[in-house]
């Protein structure tokens, strides 16, 4: 079957979900759900350091965004179907609008290099600093970032079991297309709003 023109998108390029991590001015944690995100290679000359860094897009203004701008650092927590219901939740309550949004949270854990809240229940923890911030169109910036420390569930490390076995045993969410969440074998786990009604009073 040929292919045919359509509109300029993304669907069936599925893109990985994780939550983003930063502290409010209180001290308490706030956790918001992207997923433009991927990966750049830092130099010492450019940046001050050289390694693996992300680069992370992140449309509108929202609460997240001003802290990641305010605090110059935040956390990228791997999302699974465990903790899809909660990352759905932090995705669709905005925390500007309602200051009680933190009422359902994860188990929170410090950086184990930057003053970052993670996640225990992800598998994979990423702690990152800003390097640059690009601004693309009203409300849509591009945070360039270094990897600075990161944590892992150490069943994941054991090079023992061979790499497919350790990564279906992650269980990830992508976001697929058409405003719905995929797991990593295609399975469809609803649409944007609906895991979130799993949570204790939402669903009621």
């Amino acid at each position: 079957m040929a292919k045919i023109r359509v509109r300029n998108w993304n669907d069936f390029c599925p893109q990985q979900l994780f939550l983003y991590g930063t502290w409010k001015e209180d001290g308490t944690p706030d956790f918001g759900l992207f997923c433009w995100f991927s990966y750049i290679w830092t130099t010492e000359d450019d940046y001050g350091g050289e390694g693996l860094g992300v680069m992370a897009c992140i449309g509108a203004e929202k609460m997240t965004k001003d802290l990641i701008r305010k605090n110059g650092v935040f956390s990228a927590n791997l999302v699974t179907e465990e903790l899809l219901p909660l990352a759905d939740y932090f995705g669709t309550v905005s925390g500007r609008e309602n200051p009680d949004k933190m009422q359902y949270s994860p188990t929170v854990e410090k950086g184990v290099v930057l003053d970052v809240p993670t996640i225990m229940e992800s598998p994979v923890s990423m702690e990152l600093q800003v390097i640059k911030e690009i601004n693309l169109a009203e409300g849509s910036d591009v945070f360039l970032c270094k990897i600075v420390g990161e944590t892992m569930k150490e069943e994941l490390t054991d090079k023992n079991v061979p790499f497919i076995e350790r990564y279906k045993t992650v269980k990830q969410v992508l976001c697929g297309g058409e405003e719905r969440y995929v797991s990593s074998d295609g399975r469809d786990l609803g649409a944007w709003g609906d895991p979130m009604k799993e949570l204790p009073e939402i669903g009621e």
